[in-house]
């Protein structure tokens, strides 16, 4: 089985791109600036090496001086933490996407990005205002430009070696197939949401055959309550092995073959989401059967981010 040590500093190689990804990844998606700062210098503290942002986020600037700082504290190296942002879908005509990746690589204070995704497969109308709306507070969406025309664009930051991988966010299986048939420089990552009450099992095993890397955000349910950490199956293997729920379902994700990402927004908790190890066979078993299925997170169908509550989505 594998050790501890093992499954807490496992990277898994980018076959696209090159390079490799830390499994277990920190995601940057808080509200408070202040505790953005903290909390991203308490992951990297407790061993995380993974860094997840997004321009749509709106905290770039306060990663890059947590990380800066965190970074000449424990003597780390740039080479040896991934970071990964994120083009927003008013960005998504070719022109504004080598302006808007500089914009948050600057932001960021780095002089290079490991990984560059599109947010969302949606497309909003171009300029400033990240969520254009009409006069009934309507998404403006823009038909002028198709997800390869962004793609393409996308692939040009990789050829002028500006990143050095790229991919997808909160994109289904059937928008991911024509896309991947046509993308020149093939996706390394697809990031989405996953879970055991969201396994997304063909979307897996597609990324596993294709040599993608399947990314899972939410993978703790992203506190719906009730939710995966609640799971009567997920708190009756805790018992049994000694673990928190959250190791249970952050174990589960990493030993089915995914990178996860995870956002603790205290020492403690950081130091606890990253102290997992291996689940036995008849555990990831249990877990496996696990019979709910459910959405927490719509932007698949709109482009815009929100968790919404449990019952309103199949």
């Amino acid at each position: 089985m594998t050790g501890s040590s093992e499954l807490r500093m496992r990277r898994v190689p980018l076959n696209h791109g090159g390079g490799e990804m830390p499994a277990l990844g920190f995601g940057t998606l808080i509200p408070d600036p202040a505790v953005t700062i903290a909390a991203t210098r308490d992951a990297l503290e407790a061993g995380f090496r993974h860094f997840d942002c997004a321009e749509r986020y709106r905290n770039e600037r306060e990663v890059g001086e947590a990380l800066q700082a965190g970074l000449a504290a424990g003597g780390i190296a740039r080479e040896d933490i991934f970071i990964t942002t994120k083009l927003w879908n008013s960005n998504h005509r070719p022109e504004r996407v080598a302006p808007a990746f500089e914009a948050s690589r600057e932001r960021l204070r780095l002089d290079f990005l490991d990984l560059y995704l599109i947010h969302t497969p949606f497309a909003f109308q171009p300029g400033d205002e990240q969520d254009p709306r009409d006069q009934n507070g309507e998404i403006l969406y823009d038909d002028g430009v198709t997800l390869l025309d962004t793609w393409r664009a996308m692939e040009s930051l990789v050829e002028h070696g500006r990143c050095r991988a790229i991919g997808l966010s909160d994109i289904t299986l059937d928008k991911l197939l024509p896309l991947y048939e046509s993308a020149t420089i093939k996706p390394a990552v697809v990031q989405v949401e996953s879970h055991p009450y969201l396994p997304e099992t063909e979307l897996l095993q597609f990324c596993k055959e294709k040599s993608i890397v399947l990314l899972a955000f939410a993978p703790l349910g992203h506190g719906a309550r009730p939710g995966p950490l609640e799971d009567p199956v997920i708190i009756a293997i805790a018992a049994r092995l000694g673990k928190s729920p959250a190791q249970v379902l952050l174990a589960w994700a990493v030993q089915r073959g995914t990178a996860l990402l995870t956002t603790p927004r205290t020492a403690a908790r950081a130091k606890e989401n990253f102290d997992i190890s291996p689940l036995p066979e008849d555990a990831l078993d249990e877990i496996n059967r696990i019979q709910t299925r459910q959405r927490l997170n719509q932007v698949v169908q709109t482009g815009i981010p929100g968790f919404i509550p449990r019952g309103s989505s199949t």
